[in-house]
């Protein structure tokens, strides 16, 4: 008999223990840092506002002598767009309130509609491709043609829909004063401007909790100096040093996303460091219609494995930690894929009292009932995660979340369906890297961020920040 502790595990998953007892280690270091009056790490500078920002190591020792601090003048913002015009100007108004107009530059990716010349009319420079080539092939075209790595220091990937904070840059930019860093990951925010039925309350809720917990427990702990972990740098809003940029084969044949791939060459090559500060934060429309989630969460999960493919194992501590990534994600899928096929050989004797009689089912009925109950499904399963989800609700101040948080559990069988199509997929089928923008939709008004100030409008977007499958939820904060 599988006990209910069991299930629980498959529920929170070891990489949140693992990474949870890593977070609260150094929650503690700075703690005991501060009580003896010891400088931050080199990586935190004074825009951070007292918190401590960390790095992953990756690379050679941190060069330790001091450089001129980074500015927005030293960064480019690079905005890779295929037919965006509904949205593409509210991000772009977000960004210039931040960084002058001449540093903004818009790829339009084989745009039928109106993008390149709302973006012109908005200043920015911009530059047209002559087909879909997809966002890799735009965002390496572009590089190039607009000599970024020559003019800036650092250049910042942002995707089409979403809006930057105010505050973001001065979070951010200090963490380049460490040489070492060369990359630094943006917080994600789900932008609340829309009118929401329930089916697209529930999954934007369900992102609002994985992020919770992927970027304040998961990705706090992979982000601590003497650690090296982090799967991936969103692209949907993030920064590198343009000096590694030669160096990171951006677009391969055969990947439907960059940024996982981007993420493994840095560790694989050992480029440097990736930064992360929960102060850096950018808001994107999460998919609020089931078509919009699936044909998203299906081209994260094969850029995962596509990535996972294309890098051979190092012998590193990111390679380790992946592994246990990867294995806890197929374990946990495995799980809630069957979950409920047992669910309902079990309850099929309550209704019909002579099943588990009959030919061939009372066999399978014998066999689920001798290793599953439903009081362990409870206890282990719908429980702990109900109670995830209000300890998020309480942290990030949405009672909301209590109400579709019964529906959690449905949306992760979902997922777990995904991430087990893509495992045979990524390595029976080559993507091309084009893409289609999903359906985009007014706002209605409303808070863009969860808990925060209205921006403006935006759209569902397909290629924000968000998980490869989305189970286990503890491995589920990544983007692509």
């Amino acid at each position: 008999m599988i006990p209910w502790w069991a299930l629980a595990v498959f529920v929170l998953g070891a990489n949140f223990a693992l990474w949870g007892t890593v977070s609260l280690a150094r929650l503690a270091s700075a703690q005991a840092a501060r009580r003896h009056g010891q400088p931050r790490p080199a990586a935190a500078g004074p825009a951070d506002g007292g918190r401590v920002i960390a790095v992953t190591g990756g690379g050679q020792a941190a060069r330790r002598a001091p450089a001129r601090r980074l500015t927005i003048a030293d960064v480019a913002v690079l905005i890779p767009a295929h037919n965006e015009a509904l949205v593409i100007e509210e991000s772009l108004r977000s960004i210039m309130a931040l960084v002058p107009r001449q540093n903004v530059h818009v790829v339009s990716d084989g745009s039928t509609d109106a993008t390149a010349r709302i973006a012109r009319q908005a200043g920015a420079q911009v530059i047209e491709t002559r087909e879909n080539v997809g966002k890799a092939g735009a965002l390496e075209e572009a590089i190039g043609r607009f000599r970024l790595v020559d003019r800036f220091a650092v250049v910042m990937l942002l995707d089409a829909d979403t809006r930057v904070q105010p505050g973001y840059f001065a979070a951010g930019l200090p963490m380049f004063d460490n040489q070492a860093v060369v990359a630094v990951a943006g917080c994600v925010r789900t932008a609340r401007d829309r009118r929401l039925g329930l089916a697209g309350n529930v999954l934007t809720g369900h992102r609002t909790r994985i992020y919770a917990v992927g970027q304040r427990v998961l990705k706090f702990g992979q982000t601590w100096l003497h650690a090296n972990a982090t799967p991936i740098v969103p692209g949907f809003a993030s920064m590198y040093r343009t000096s590694v940029l030669p160096r990171i084969e951006m677009n391969p044949p055969g990947l439907v996303i960059e940024d996982f791939n981007m993420t493994f060459e840095v560790y694989q090559k050992r480029l440097g460091k990736v930064g992360f500060t929960m102060r850096a934060v950018a808001v994107t429309q999460d998919p609020d219609n089931l078509r919009d989630y699936v044909r998203q969460t299906k081209r994260w999960a094969l850029g995962l494995w596509q990535t996972v493919r294309r890098h051979p194992p190092r012998a590193n501590l990111f390679t380790a930690m992946l592994t246990l990534l990867l294995l806890e994600l197929i374990t946990s899928s495995l799980m809630f894929f069957l979950l409920p096929l047992a669910l309902i050989v079990l309850a099929v004797p309550d209704v019909a009292s002579g099943a588990p009689y009959w030919p061939g089912f009372g066999e399978v009925y014998s066999v689920v009932a001798a290793h599953l109950t439903l009081s362990a499904v409870l206890l282990g399963v719908v429980i702990p995660d109900y109670l995830l989800t209000c300890a998020v609700a309480v942290l990030e101040r949405q009672p909301r979340l209590l109400l579709v948080g019964v529906f959690f559990p449905l949306v992760r069988m979902l997922d777990a369906v995904i991430a087990l199509y893509a495992v045979p997929a990524a390595w029976l089928s080559r993507s091309t890297g084009r893409w289609q923008s999903p359906a985009r939709r007014p706002v209605d008004g409303g808070s863009p961020v969860d808990g925060g100030p209205a921006v403006g409008a935006g759209a569902v977007a397909e290629t924000g920040p968000a998980p490869p499958g989305a189970v286990p939820l503890e491995a589920s904060y990544v983007s692509g």
